[in-house]
């Protein structure tokens, strides 16, 4: 599910995870002398402006062997697949896309990807996206460096920052008629004027506020969004919307 309306998420069995064959590793993240050997034979996402190198038949997310990217660029680790493969991200220019490839954002092709393509390129552009804004202390100002495989940032004091996620939550409100004869509200933004653009609708969303339940946030976001009223909210799935750090609760 995401702002276009998707709903594939929602097909998955009870209980069966929707990173299917990547396995974040998190006990990996404090052991730097692993880490560093695992470069060497890792492979890369790389990632321009929250977009990354993408082949279009069949659809998949094209890999950088390690070896091609610049020694000195932060890295940060993504995880491994079952073969016991070692992915990780790095944020770098990409030059022309070889030929078969683009570059393209999670909107344009979360739709097509398999896993676990799907969940390694979101977790890149995810982390990515929070270290290019936190290369600061909010909180004094001092300049903070990677730690734990990239998945922290610490000041040379100790202080110590973690990723953050905003929750957000996306509705499909509809009538409660079953069938052909149901209807559901969508909406269109004012703000989306690009060309093609005219007849574009999506699921109703907002981010939920400190202290709000995200049922509430529901019944706030569509109040103020078109004037409706609605009870009854039941929670479908989420989904990571990385644009930049957001958490989608259908």
């Amino acid at each position: 599910m995401n702002g276009s309306g998707r709903t594939d998420a929602l097909e998955l069995p009870p209980g069966a995870r929707p990173d299917v064959g990547f396995d974040r590793a998190a006990h990996r993240r404090t052991d730097a002398e692993w880490l560093e050997r695992a470069w060497a034979d890792s492979l890369v996402v790389l990632v321009d402006k929250g977009r990354a190198l993408i082949r279009d038949e069949p659809p998949g997310l094209v890999l950088t062997p390690a070896g091609e990217v610049d020694p000195g660029a932060e890295r940060y680790f993504l995880g491994e697949d079952l073969q016991g493969r070692v992915y990780f991200a790095v944020q770098t220019p990409i030059a022309e896309p070889p030929p078969g490839t683009r570059q393209a954002n999670v909107r344009e092709v979360g739709h097509v990807l398999d896993e676990p393509d799907a969940s390694l390129f979101i977790t890149a552009v995810a982390l990515v996206n929070w270290h290019a804004t936190h290369r600061y202390s909010p909180r004094t100002g001092k300049p903070t460096t990677v730690a734990q495989g990239g998945w922290t940032r610490v000041t040379d004091d100790g202080e110590t920052l973690f990723p953050r996620t905003d929750p957000a939550v996306i509705v499909l409100v509809h009538d409660g008629v079953a069938g052909p004869e149901g209807r559901c509200l969508l909406g269109h933004n004012g703000a989306w004027t690009a060309p093609g653009w005219a007849r574009r609708y999506s699921c109703l969303a907002g981010f939920v506020e400190p202290g709000e339940p995200a049922e509430s946030t529901v019944v706030r976001e569509v109040d103020e969004e078109v004037g409706v009223q609605v009870r009854d909210p039941h929670y479908i799935a989420s989904q990571s919307w990385p644009f930049p750090g957001s958490l989608m609760l259908g």
